[in-house]
């Protein structure tokens, strides 16, 4: 494993340990502002704390699942882009309720590192509620973390031009709204008959048809049906993340997914 894959397991670990310790607070067998107080601050000599320190690490990207991570990291290899060694680390959070505690982990009142993502338009408010909580939390509690002051952003554009705040000397920063989700976004963006073709391609086209036989998709818009079939499988979502972004024409790439890189 490489470092930046090191440090993604590392934060990955740190979040579970915040999650378990928050359960057992609202179980009242713990006093939880105490338990949060002191796992923000976390170990110094922590892996994560550590890894930071090193590489160094100057941007997260957060991203609801691990299709959303396979489609990024498509689009990075097919520019040319070592995200890695830009100082980029690509996360999967595990659904948009995890935001919250990886922003303060890792934002101002933890690492301090520069946080961007992506998040779907249904998910809009309640990053931004956490993504002000968390600023407003390292306000209070001041830097903590191994680089420069962290910086968090509210959700910027689903369909609209939007613009994130400027980050401390990191140029444009933030969060971009996908209208449903990215694969939506992709579909769109190739239209229903170019991933027809691409799911034919991949050896799937007995499993679509046979979907597509379902009561259930009677009348629904082709769109939402493929959709809905890249979740039915698991795997499936994560593979098709990364063959609908290789697919792509350059300049049909999504703008939350454009706006995204523009700003890494």
């Amino acid at each position: 494993m490489d470092d930046m894959g090191a440090f993604r397991e590392a934060v990955l670990a740190w979040a579970a340990r915040d999650a378990a310790a928050g359960e057992r607070a609202a179980a009242g067998r713990t006093a939880g502002r105490a338990v949060m107080s002191d796992f923000v601050a976390g170990d110094p000599d922590g892996p994560a704390r550590e890894l930071a320190a090193r590489l160094p690490v100057r941007t997260v990207v957060l991203l609801e699942g691990l299709s959303d991570v396979a489609a990024v990291d498509a689009l990075a290899e097919r520019r040319g882009r070592d995200l890695a060694a830009e100082g980029v680390c690509v996360l999967p959070i595990g659904g948009a309720m995890s935001v919250g505690r990886f922003a303060r982990l890792l934002g101002p009142s933890g690492l301090g590192l520069r946080l961007v993502g992506l998040c779907d338009e249904r998910e809009r408010d309640y990053y931004a509620r956490a993504l002000a909580g968390a600023e407003e939390q390292g306000r209070t509690a001041g830097p903590s973390g191994a680089g420069e002051q962290g910086r968090t952003a509210g959700p910027s554009g689903a369909g609209e031009q939007g613009r994130a705040e400027e980050g401390a000397g990191s140029g444009e920063q933030g969060f971009f709204v996908c209208a449903a989700d990215l694969e939506d976004e992709l579909i769109r963006a190739l239209g229903v008959t170019r991933v027809t073709e691409l799911v034919r391609a991949e050896g799937e086209e007995r499993p679509l048809r046979t979907f597509l036989r379902q009561p259930a998709q009677q009348g629904r818009p082709p769109h939402l049906q493929l959709r809905r079939f890249f979740g039915t499988k698991k795997g499936r979502k994560i593979r098709y993340g990364r063959v609908l972004v290789e697919a792509l024409d350059p300049d049909r790439v999504p703008a939350p997914l454009e706006r995204l890189f523009a700003g890494l």
